[in-house]
């Protein structure tokens, strides 16, 4: 929030100081008004860029609403502009948008990650690291091997069995990041774990305890994890979506 604040005030004072000095300069007559109606279609649109370079970039932020904001204050701008006709009230127009924006999320394929040869886990290993995809990922095949991960997509399910994994003997973290998606994960009683989990949007369930809605946050630790040789640190992060942790 304070990121956001911070842009609006910088394109406010530029957009304010370019008025005056036009205004000063006999081009422009200055009404703040006017100075108003161009600033907040350019915030817009400057946020929603960042907010689609942040997501390419370092897989923060996120494309559906950055892209949003890009199309809704071009439009305004090119209203300011007299170039077409399309106010604040015209927003309802866009919902096609959302059609869009589900065909995108429906793309992808079901991939799931088998641990074997050394060929595969070095295969198996850049796929995890990947970004930008879509799809379900699944861990449950027999005896797959627990490494560090990274997963970050736009949308699709995270499916884990650690019942069924080979665990080595150290800490183990693991990222997941999502759009839009759920995430299951399976624990047996005799690992340790620790999770902080958030959703924008959605529900996270962890052993027991629940907590849903809005800009919803959970962080459960077992009570054995600082001194226990094997266990594992999620760090789970979606923007909708519901995320599960059972203790088996």
């Amino acid at each position: 929030m304070k990121s956001i604040l911070r842009y609006f005030l910088a394109i406010f004072l530029i957009g304010l100081g370019i008025m005056l000095v036009l205004t000063n300069l006999g081009m422009v007559n200055f009404d703040f008004y006017t100075v108003w109606g161009y600033i907040y279609p350019i915030f817009f649109l400057v946020l929603g860029v960042k907010w689609v370079i942040d997501y390419f970039n370092r897989g923060e932020g996120s494309w559906i609403f950055g892209s949003f904001l890009i199309i809704f204050g071009g439009l305004l701008l090119l209203d300011r502009l007299e170039l077409i006709v399309f106010s604040f009230g015209d927003v309802i127009n866009l919902w096609p948008l959302l059609i869009i924006y589900a065909g995108f999320l429906l793309i992808g394929k079901k991939r799931t990650f088998v641990h074997g040869s050394s060929g595969n886990e070095k295969k198996n290993k850049k796929q995890r690291d990947s970004y930008f995809s879509f799809g379900n990922q699944e861990f449950n095949h027999q005896n797959w091997k627990v490494e560090p991960m990274n997963l970050s997509q736009m949308a699709g399910d995270f499916y884990f069995d650690f019942t069924k994994a080979f665990i080595p003997d150290k800490e183990i973290p693991i990222s997941i990041q999502s759009l839009a998606g759920d995430v299951n994960i399976v624990m047996p009683e005799n690992i340790d774990f620790r999770v902080k989990a958030s959703v924008k949007a959605g529900e996270v369930y962890v052993a027991g305890q629940t907590v849903e809605g809005i800009n919803r946050s959970l962080q459960y630790e077992t009570n054995n994890y600082d001194t226990a040789v094997r266990k594992i640190d999620f760090q789970i992060h979606l923007k909708a979506g519901s995320i599960r942790i059972d203790y088996v």
